[in-house]
């Protein structure tokens, strides 16, 4: 029950006053307090969208692990006719990929400039068609000394494994990573020509921009240019969708500075 308390030493009339001025000023701490409420109310919806959205970039942002096959560990890529193409990052892997992963009926790429990958088509039994021939010979030059060099092409030749072999003269040395080739070259066309994707199981894939379409749900192309690789690498995983390891798109890429199409 309200009471209301009077001052016997006013009139009804004076009091009436007093409680209408302090209704007055009630009524503006309520409106006041009503405004404060609204904008604590307001506050706190925008502080919980920008929490979501943080959370969302940082689940966007978020490196998805997955089970990597084992040709991953090379330079590699699916050709546009569904063959895989492996390749040496280094003297190590050139050598691993040729004595441990190349058999009789694979093609095997080269270069006649020194510090280039060696490549190998795998051919599983299936002839190798010459578009395949050609993408590899692609990666085999962008792979190369050639793309940091700025040039864009180089002199690339396919043999088949028996004429690859570390046997040499007597008094000559085969150091790691190199190879003697025997008997007949075939040297092929090729060009500088380097895309980067994502496959459908979130693999990085880089090569020829015909087999990175062929085989990737999106893709981007570059060209040599003057962007160090730290700063492409960023570019490239924001236009894929994000989510990917900085360092694997920069072990895709060949050595050399980047300009993206």
């Amino acid at each position: 029950m309200t009471r209301l308390v009077l001052d016997l030493k006013k009139s009804i009339e004076e009091n009436a006053s007093d409680y209408y001025e302090k209704a007055k000023k009630m009524k503006k701490k309520i409106k006041g307090a009503e405004e404060a409420l609204k904008r604590g109310i307001k506050k706190l919806k925008n502080l919980e969208e920008k929490n979501e959205k943080l959370a969302a970039e940082e689940k966007e942002n978020r490196i998805v692990e997955r089970d990597k096959e084992w040709y991953e560990k090379f330079r590699w890529f699916i050709s546009s006719d569904g063959f895989l193409v492996i390749g040496g990052r280094d003297a190590t892997s050139n050598e691993i990929v040729i004595k441990k992963h190349t058999d009789k009926n694979d093609l095997v790429l080269h270069t006649d400039m020194s510090g280039s990958p060696f490549f190998v088509i795998k051919a599983e039994d299936k002839e190798i068609p010459t578009s395949t021939i050609k993408e590899a010979a692609d990666a085999v030059c962008t792979f190369s000394r050639t793309w940091k060099l700025g040039l864009q092409t180089s002199d690339v030749f396919y043999v088949k494994p028996d004429q690859v072999s570390k046997k040499t003269k007597a008094g000559e040395y085969m150091g790691k990573g190199a190879f003697m080739i025997y008997g007949k070259t075939d040297y092929t066309e090729n060009k500088i020509n380097l895309a980067v994707g994502i496959t459908k199981d979130r693999a990085i894939m880089s090569g020829p921009l015909e087999a990175i379409k062929k085989n990737c749900e999106k893709y981007i192309t570059l060209k040599q240019g003057n962007e160090k690789v730290s700063s492409v690498a960023k570019k490239i995983n924001y236009k894929l969708g994000k989510g990917l390891s900085l360092d694997e798109i920069i072990r895709a890429l060949p050595a050399g500075n980047f300009k993206i199409e």
